[in-house]
């Protein structure tokens, strides 16, 4: 069973470079990315096979960017920097993540290196309680973080292991569908989608139809993981 993480948390606060330590993927891909240093479209990582990460942008103008990544994840890691505290984004993005019905979370307190005040990180991670209490995250585990020092990282990758362990099976109901959350277009291949499989299974060279607008369309090839695929199942981040 394929399990996909996704981040949530505010602009800067360290969702990139935690998947970076997490999974030694760095998920910003784009050159405008890289330049303005900040997430602007999804970044996918790889923890072991079979779970997924999917990192989405923090920044309020690509709101519509992290709802599309965040439609499909199983469990949600939100993100908190230890020297901002709780912000904006943060509470928008929590909101998100209720309104569309998470059962799962963990929750990180991230550049904890940069406080050396204890106090002030017991006080965030009490405001954080108070933030969640109403919410599918009111007993989510809370790691402290320091991806320059590398501490907490391997026991929150523990806890994303173990969690992914415990979800249920959800019930194939036969029909392909998937949710696509990212379209771009590569010379020599034409139009890639991608998005995570929630039932049935297809291989190359059949026809789908895409939604809305009822267009035809022939899957050239598959890709699941970065490897090319015969066919993909449920459960698999697909392109």
């Amino acid at each position: 069973m394929q399990i996909v993480i996704g981040t949530a948390g505010h602009i800067d606060h360290g969702k990139t470079a935690l998947v970076k330590a997490l999974t030694g993927t760095d998920t910003d891909h784009l050159a405008e990315e890289k330049a303005r240093g900040m997430t602007i479209d999804l970044g996918f990582a790889y923890l072991d096979k079979f779970i997924t990460i999917i990192d989405v942008p923090g920044h309020e103008k690509f709101i519509r960017n992290m709802v599309a990544g965040v439609s499909t994840i199983d469990i949600a890691l939100l993100v908190v920097a230890a020297d901002d505290g709780i912000m904006p984004q943060t509470k928008e993005h929590l909101h998100i993540l209720k309104l569309l019905g998470l059962k799962k979370g963990i929750i990180a307190i991230t550049k904890t290196d940069l406080i050396n005040d204890l106090d002030w990180i017991d006080l965030i991670e009490l405001e954080l309680r108070e933030l969640v209490s109403d919410t599918f995250l009111k007993d989510a585990p809370i790691f402290r973080t320091s991806v320059e020092k590398h501490e907490g990282i391997d026991d929150l990758k523990n806890e994303i292991i173990s969690s992914s362990k415990t979800l249920s099976t959800v019930p194939n109901r036969g029909f392909f569908h998937m949710p696509i959350d990212r379209v771009f277009s590569k010379v020599g291949f034409g139009t890639i989608v991608t998005g995570t499989v929630l039932s049935g299974k297809i291989r190359s060279s059949i026809d789908l139809e895409v939604s809305p607008g009822n267009k035809r369309a022939k899957v050239r090839g598959l890709q699941t993981h970065g490897s090319n695929a015969a066919s993909v199942k449920m459960g698999d981040r697909a392109a």
